[in-house]
């Protein structure tokens, strides 16, 4: 099918893959608009799988086009080869922790999965084949987004296609938090991190010093919401990563497996945080790109 007209511009790269740079997906009063960079493989029969790229950064730093600092200098870059594989590709910006408190990204993650599919019909992609991978402080929120489709309370009313479904039928999480109540004391004794300091990444997340506000704190971990219908995850970490203890995702997957969710765990040895240490970076990649082509290949 011919490419959209999103009224933004498009370049056509080696591989054949295009990109529509800086598309608004929504507009909140009051904040910069909310954009982000379409990926559209080269044209082909049929509807195209989709996915949501949410981009790492404490939920402080960091935009939709970074892909991990181990993937940076990749040429074709990460993205590029994901939509190479066949998914249209959204990877998105959301309000960050100096703009907006908890749960302003997620309702930002899902208005970006609900403008998707909202789009779909233009787009070439099958509304049931929507998935989200993140990185980081993106793996949480796409670990949120993948375990509240169906959670109205927690939906928000962000952009134009409130109507829509945020339901995703996979998860790809890259060393996110799952828990902030237990990770200050899950971290590495040499780890200078501290959770639960009122500066913390994640205190300032949720607005408020995680053990002050647990609550709050709870509210924002995935944990929280694990339960039998979830997508099937899958989940790589570092099992020495100094900034989101291994034990993060040991424990959510515990959680997760214990409530009858489908979910995948793989242990990079000596791995720390931006796969600082992994051996084969190009190898976790690839295996998380095949998690999405089965996934999405008998949705």
């Amino acid at each position: 099918m011919p490419l959209p007209d999103l009224g933004v511009p498009i370049t056509t790269l080696a591989s054949g893959v295009s990109v529509h740079h800086g598309v608004e997906f929504a507009a909140v009063e009051g904040f910069r608009p909310l954009l982000l960079d379409l990926y559209q493989p080269a044209p082909g029969p049929g509807l195209r799988s989709a996915i949501v790229y949410l981009h790492g950064g404490g939920w402080a730093v960091g935009t939709r086009r970074r892909f991990g600092r181990a993937l940076a200098a990749w040429s074709p870059s990460a993205l590029d080869l994901v939509a190479q594989a066949g998914f249209v590709v959204a990877t998105v910006d959301y309000r960050l922790s100096g703009e907006a408190q908890f749960p302003s990204q997620l309702h930002d993650v899902k208005a970006a999965i609900r403008w998707l599919r909202g789009n779909a019909a233009r787009l070439g992609v099958d509304p049931t084949r929507v998935m989200v991978w993140g990185e980081s402080a993106g793996g949480h929120l796409a670990v949120l987004a993948g375990l509240t489709g169906e959670r109205a309370e927690l939906e928000g009313t962000v952009g134009e296609f409130v109507g829509e479904s945020s339901a995703v039928c996979g998860v790809i999480d890259w060393y996110g938090p799952m828990n902030l109540l237990s990770l200050s004391s899950q971290h590495l004794p040499d780890s200078d991190k501290r959770p639960d300091d009122p500066s913390s990444w994640e205190s300032t997340m949720v607005g408020a010093p995680l053990q002050q506000a647990p609550d709050l704190a709870r509210a924002a971990s995935p944990i929280s919401y694990v339960h039998c219908a979830a997508p099937p995850i899958h989940i790589h970490h570092g099992t020495v990563d100094t900034f989101v203890p291994f034990a993060q995702s040991i424990e959510f997957v515990e959680a997760l497996r214990a409530a009858g969710g489908s979910v995948e765990l793989v242990a990079v040895e000596g791995a720390d945080h931006f796969w600082i240490g992994a051996p084969d970076v190009e190898a976790i990649f690839d295996a998380s790109l095949a998690f999405a082509v089965r996934v999405t290949a008998r949705s």
